[in-house]
């Protein structure tokens, strides 16, 4: 089995306030028909009002972050499923009850981690 992460930036979700509700309760009912299939490992959004924070090896600690990932938002959840295909199905699952589309990424397989 493989690990994918499935994803959106906050900007992507292009929804008006009074469907919003409608819209967390779609994406929750997906992520509890994940969990019922046992493919759900893991997911949340990424929380945009504590800022990042750069840690170095020896602990210290700047405000910042690398260039890349500034704008890192958004919401994600990590699947383990048996193919590239089983993503792509929940990732549409995910697309339409958020009613954006859906970044998909698999993870590397290391079987120390």
């Amino acid at each position: 089995m493989t690990k994918f992460l499935i994803s959106f930036p906050a900007n992507a979700m292009q929804v008006a306030d009074e469907d919003m509700a409608a819209v967390g309760e779609a994406s929750r009912e997906v992520i509890r028909q994940a969990k019922a299939a046992g493919v759900y490992v893991f997911g949340g959004g990424l929380n945009s009002e504590v800022a990042s924070v750069m840690v170095a090896a020896d602990g210290a600690c700047t405000s910042e972050a690398y260039p890349q990932t500034r704008e890192l938002d958004g919401g994600f959840c990590v699947l383990e499923l048996p193919s590239r295909e089983a993503a792509i199905h929940w990732a549409s699952r995910l697309a339409a009850a958020c009613r954006c589309r859906q970044e998909l990424r698999e993870f590397y397989h290391d079987p120390e981690s």
